[in-house]
């Protein structure tokens, strides 16, 4: 095994990706073919030198081959000990494979960030005995690994996972009634939760929260209208493409690093720009006033709010960046600035206002990105008003519908051609369906691509770091992305709407997982997402091992099963020891044994 490195040209710049690659013997040995193990990403020198140590370790570290006896039935010793169990080896059974490894990392993640603590001190057990805390564990475990309905959890996940064993419990977690009712007692210790996770992540990553990133999402539902009066769920602007569904609207604060300070769950039909107020009024109930910086995208902040962000004590700062309209009444003054270098590729110009200044800044890498999906665009869109002005007994209004489709799916360009369609009669051919470019308006979105118009009074910081600052909403991207894509709060099918709030939190939890995880990851094994990491634990199974007994028992070893060589490698590169096997079961004579 061995690091391999990969050179690539990209803007004029030489990049270096590293990989950890094995070779292997094929055709019985005269052939050797290289194994990818691990992409590693671009690391630095320590990061090298770390992987290349950690190699060293596992290679040298191999376990030495032992000799044990095994004694089956016909060939034991006879020695009159009643504590002696003969064993049937011609009988052994292996039974219940089940996924453990996800499970088990998953578990040192909760441990990490002490979610065990905090909720076993919230969530006491009933009096029958259920463990309420194992059972909000066991559905966050889930929504991290496989997430879906608590009812497959129910019905699949549950026994084909080996939380049970590693929770010390049964089956009796994931009991459909038994799920529902965990989420009933979440709500009440949202706050509280929030408090917990900015001090868990100070104590691991010395976080900071004087830069808090906004935005907001929404997710629709499966349950059908109509509701109660007092109910979130409504219809509304739809980022999901689903106008016909109910929906919430999701509003997230995460910090660059993307840690998650905490979100709200608001009305289905709530317009963006009257979120704001109580988002800032809540993070100041919560954590107190301070110096705080807002990071946020146009249409969010009104002018009244940021008036009152401007004259709050102590004033709170804000970098939000502006709708298109405004950058076309800042033109002629903004044309008038010098153009200030703030970084390789990126530069600016400002424009102070009244307690107040204007940053456009452009990108040269952004404005060649912009410009070449334009491009694409507007190729695919010509070449399709091509291919429907030369289809054969196509009608009018079969032409409109098609027309309709290509202006969803290509809307951008769809805006820089002036399209002609026949009349109400007319045939359609050459004449009667033309299209030509608007060449005025190609010119004004050229200026326009890779350039942002920035908002903020933060009149005396950095350009340099204002442009940093509004980069880093990508992290608020990223994370709608996974809380949405990567762990699946929908299918949302809950009637209650405590309920639904409650799967909200669960997947926010998970998703606060995630984030430990790559955050993790980004210091000792850049260049794995935890998404691919998560698949790797996954590979270890647990399997029960039955031994049946010359006194009509069974010796019942669970056991995982030992990591190949690339998870063994990536467990010593995240300095985890995997835990002791468990310990044998032997059942009573006569017992069935699941």
């Amino acid at each position: 095994m061995f690091l391999k490195e990969t050179r690539r040209r990209k803007n004029g710049k030489e990049h270096h990706y590293w990989s950890l690659v094995e070779n292997r013997r094929v055709d019985g040995g005269r052939k050797v073919v290289q194994r990818h193990v691990l992409y590693l990403g671009e690391i630095n020198s320590s990061q090298q030198a770390a992987w290349r140590k950690t190699i060293d370790i596992l290679e040298a570290g191999s376990p030495r081959p032992r000799t044990v006896a095994l004694f089956p039935e016909e060939r034991a010793p006879q020695l009159d000990d009643q504590n002696i169990v003969r064993i049937r080896l011609d009988q052994l059974e292996l039974r219940r494979p089940r996924q453990w490894g996800a499970c088990w990392l998953a578990q040192v993640l909760y441990q990490k960030v002490q979610l065990d603590v905090f909720w076993q001190q919230r969530l006491e057990p009933s009096r029958k005995g259920t463990r309420w805390d194992h059972v909000l564990q066991t559905l966050v475990t889930y929504r991290l690994i496989d997430p879906g309905s608590e009812w497959r959890l129910h019905r699949q996940w549950f026994e084909r996972s080996a939380m049970a064993d590693l929770l010390g419990a049964d089956y009796r977690l994931a009991v459909d009634d038994t799920l529902y009712r965990c989420l009933d007692q979440l709500l009440c210790h949202k706050e509280a939760l929030f408090s917990h996770l900015q001090q868990r992540w100070k104590d691991l990553f010395a976080a900071r929260f004087d830069v808090l990133l906004y935005d907001l999402t929404s997710t629709y539902f499966e349950s059908d209208p109509p509701f109660g009066p007092a109910d979130k769920r409504r219809f509304g602007h739809s980022r999901d493409k689903r106008p016909d569904c109910v929906q919430v609207v999701i509003a997230l604060i995460v910090t660059p690093d993307g840690f998650p300070l905490g979100y709200e769950v608001l009305p289905g039909n709530t317009l963006d720009k009257l979120t704001l107020r109580a988002a800032l009024e809540a993070i100041e109930k919560q954590y107190g006033k301070a110096r705080r910086v807002w990071v946020m995208d146009r249409g969010i902040p009104t002018e009244e709010t940021l008036r009152q962000m401007r004259a709050s004590d102590p004033p709170v700062s804000y970098l939000v960046g502006t709708p298109k309209g405004r950058l076309s009444k800042l033109e002629a003054q903004l044309a008038e600035r010098p153009w200030q270098e703030v970084r390789e590729g990126v530069t600016v110009k400002l424009l102070p206002q009244e307690g107040e200044c204007y940053d456009f800044a452009q990108s040269a890498s952004r404005i060649q990105k912009e410009r070449a999906m334009r491009r694409r665009q507007l190729k695919k869109l010509w070449q399709r008003l091509q291919e429907l002005r030369e289809m054969k007994d196509l009608r009018r209004d079969a032409l409109l519908m098609k027309l309709g489709a290509a202006r969803q799916q290509l809307p951008r360009a769809w805006r820089l051609l002036a399209v002609r369609v026949p009349k109400a009669g007319e045939e359609i051919n050459q004449k009667t369906f033309t299209w030509r470019l608007r060449k005025k308006k190609l010119r004004q979105v050229r200026r326009r691509e890779g350039r942002y118009l920035l908002r903020t009074n933060l009149t005396d910081e950095d350009p340099a770091k204002l442009w940093q600052y509004y980069m880093q909403l990508t992290q608020v991207e990223e994370a709608f992305k996974n809380l949405k894509g990567d762990l699946g709060p929908r299918p949302i099918y809950h009637q209650k709407e405590d309920r639904v709030e409650a799967h909200i939190l669960v997947a926010f939890l998970a998703y606060c997982l995630h984030v430990t995880l790559r955050r993790w990851l980004r210091d000792l094994a850049p260049g794995l997402t935890p998404r691919s990491v998560l698949e790797k634990f996954a590979a270890v199974q647990m399997i029960d091992v039955h031994l049946p007994t010359t006194d009509e028992r069974h010796v019942v070893l669970s056991r995982y099963t030992q990591p190949e060589k690339e998870l063994r490698l990536l467990l010593e590169q995240l300095k985890l020891t995997l835990p002791e096997q468990p310990p044998p079961r032997i059942t009573a004579a006569g017992q069935l044994v699941d």
